[in-house]
């Protein structure tokens, strides 16, 4: 499957220039831009490509092995690839709405075995939007890879955009299917289980808020202290090495803690469901792990001509702080045409998850 990707600096009318230079022709558009700026340059590419449907979101990008804050990235895919783009609206009250667009989309593309994905970038509510998602993707084999959009200043609401509108409140999205050959949706954990394999079960949630009020009966961060040695005040600074994980079957879905509340009760990121099983995890060798995974996706997949990737804000922290980021910037780009963004939390499948890297790739 053909792409482009572009890369430009400046304010946006230079940005956009210089990241679509060569780019003719576009089935779609998909592209990342600093918040300041992302209105503008979703207004310039509607007007540059009046015809293409484009997305987009905001945050730091990792392309073809560079890391960027300031500048923007532009991905352009053509006709080997069959694309419908649109918005949700409102997906803090009834994404569901929704679904009539999405499966005259998914009649569009006309799905087939292992070939198409949905790339989405949301506001939040990524619980809901995976419900609805699932719904209509399950029973048609379609995989799902998504980010919730980060980068918004402080104060400021988080957006992001549909030909040339940037929307808050809302998810937008990229079925697309690939006519040339596979693609397929990986996510990466580098935290395990610790050797004591000690699990808990959480007795008291408040899901509006991905609150977790008790485990086992006690307050959460109680428990939490008592088996890592950590003194309560210092749980939230210890989400980098020791997140919570909520098992589903044989996998464990990653949940972070944001905040603690003078009961104890623990707010995360992802939310925990009543009678979840929940383990505190470790972090694992993540260069082993980071290996292992570009391994099995060259395994699997033939002559790779796209890698799109969505990294959790928390996994760029602790890279960041450890002097790696750039180091595993370069090792996904040694895969392919490389796109990625750092976002607030990840969608793969029918999970929404935190502290994890989610990416789809294209033979």
């Amino acid at each position: 499957m053909r792409s482009f990707i572009g890369q430009g600096t400046g304010n946006a009318k230079n940005a956009v220039q210089e990241a679509t230079r060569g780019l003719e022709s576009p089935e779609a558009i998909i592209f990342i831009a600093p918040y300041d700026i992302v209105g503008e340059v979703a207004d310039l590419l509607k007007k540059q490509y009046p015809n293409t449907p484009s997305i987009g979101t905001i945050g730091t990008k990792l392309v073809n092995g560079q890391v960027g804050d300031n500048n923007v990235s532009v991905l352009g895919l053509f006709s080997d690839a069959k694309v419908r783009c649109g918005v949700i609206e409102n997906i803090s009250e009834c994404p569901v709405a929704s679904i009539g667009k999405l499966e005259k989309d998914i009649s569009a593309v006309s799905p087939g075995h292992g070939d198409t994905v949905c790339l989405e970038y949301c506001t939040g509510e990524e619980e809901k939007l995976v419900t609805t998602f699932t719904s209509c993707f399950e029973k048609k084999g379609i995989q799902l890879a998504g980010g919730t959009a980060f980068g918004a200043p402080e104060g400021k609401t988080s957006v992001v955009a549909y030909n040339g509108k940037i929307y808050g409140n809302a998810c937008v999205y990229a079925l697309i299917k690939n006519t040339t050959g596979k693609v397929r949706v990986y996510k990466e954990n580098i935290y395990k289980k610790q050797a004591s394999n000690i699990s808990h079960f959480a007795t008291k949630v408040d899901t509006s808020k991905k609150a977790l009020i008790e485990l086992d009966g006690k307050p959460a961060a109680e428990v939490y202290s008592q088996e890592l040695g950590i003194s309560k005040d210092k749980i939230i600074d210890n989400v980098l090495k020791n997140p919570m994980g909520r098992a589903v079957g044989d996998e464990v879905f990653i949940s972070s803690m944001m905040g603690m509340e003078p009961n104890g009760t623990l707010v995360n990121y992802k939310r925990i469901n009543k009678n979840d099983c929940i383990y505190f995890l470790e972090l694992g060798e993540y260069q082993q792990i980071e290996q292992e995974t570009r391994n099995k996706i060259q395994s699997d997949m033939n002559h790779i001509s796209l890698v799109v990737s969505i990294d959790c804000i928390y996994r760029y922290l602790l890279y960041d702080g450890e002097g790696y980021f750039a180091t595993y910037a370069k090792d996904m780009a040694s895969l392919g045409n490389h796109m990625g963004v750092v976002g607030g939390g990840e969608q793969c499948n029918n999970q929404h998850v935190n502290q994890t890297m989610v990416c789809a790739v294209f033979e």
